[in-house]
Parts: C-alpha cells; structure tokens; sequence
C-alpha cells in the first residue's frame, strides 16, 4: 500500500481523524510531512496520542534504524501487548533483549517498532506485495483497538 493508499484506507472510517503535519498546523518542523491518525471518540474528539504513524525521515538521535532517508517511508501500528506477543512470540518489555533479531531497515517485513516496540508498536518499513495482508488486518485492528 502506498501512503495515500494507507491513508484513504484509514479515513474511510468517520471516526479517524488524519493530520500530515506541516507549518501551518503547528507542527514541529521534524515532523513535516509525516503522517499522524487518531481516533475519535464519541465526544468528536481527537485522542491524544495516534494509533496509527508514517514517518518519512529518520529523527536523528532518536528513531534512525529503518535509515528511512535512503528515501523510504514506515508505517507504524499501536497494536497492543496481546497482539505484539502473538506477532512475534514474546512481549513488548523483551523486545530489548531481542533487538537482535530484526533488521530495523527490512523493506517489506513486518517488525516490532525501532523505537516504540517496547509499547506494543509495529512496523513496516516500505509496505509492498509480502506484507500486504498483514498490513491490511492490522490496519483494521488497531482502528478497533483504537476505537474500543
């Protein structure tokens, strides 16, 4: 899936809110251009935090394993610990300690998140034909887990 792809997938459901952040809402200028969708709850409200990301650059210092500047992008899913564990076969607080098992900078694979894995984050780096399903199902699961 493509961002817009991603994007239009995520806005179809009226109850998710899509900001692409850029100078005039505010943002911070590291963000510009990445990817922010929260959902709202029955109040029409945002929540705070977005459950579901892409990120464009890395953030240097911070967020640079997916080396995202060879002109890439990553989504990023809040899946939950549950989730995570049946992903990968161990839970978010292991992820320290496992780190050496993913490639943060795979293309096409899903993985923990780089620097949120700890708290039940997922990523794909470049989403394309071998991820496709998995993105597809956990795009629909966390907007039901972020809409719960």
């Amino acid at each position: 899936m493509t961002q817009d792809e991603i994007r239009q997938y995520l806005a179809a459901n009226g109850s998710v809110r899509i900001q692409v952040a850029a100078r005039e809402d505010g943002s911070p200028e590291m963000a510009w251009g990445d990817t922010f969708c929260f959902a709202v709850g029955a109040d029409g409200q945002a929540k705070k935090m977005p459950f579901v990301t892409i990120v464009t650059k890395d953030y240097r210092g911070f967020d640079e394993e997916s080396r995202l500047d060879r002109g890439l992008y990553r989504v990023n899913l809040d899946v939950g610990k549950a989730k995570f564990e049946e992903l990968f076969g161990f839970g978010p607080r292991e992820l320290a300690d496992r780190r050496s098992d993913f490639d943060f900078a795979a293309v096409d694979t899903l993985i923990p998140h780089p620097a949120y894995g700890a708290n039940g984050w997922v990523s794909i780096v470049e989403p394309g034909e071998r991820s496709q399903n998995a993105l597809e199902q956990l795009l629909a699961f966390a907007i039901r887990r972020a809409l719960a």
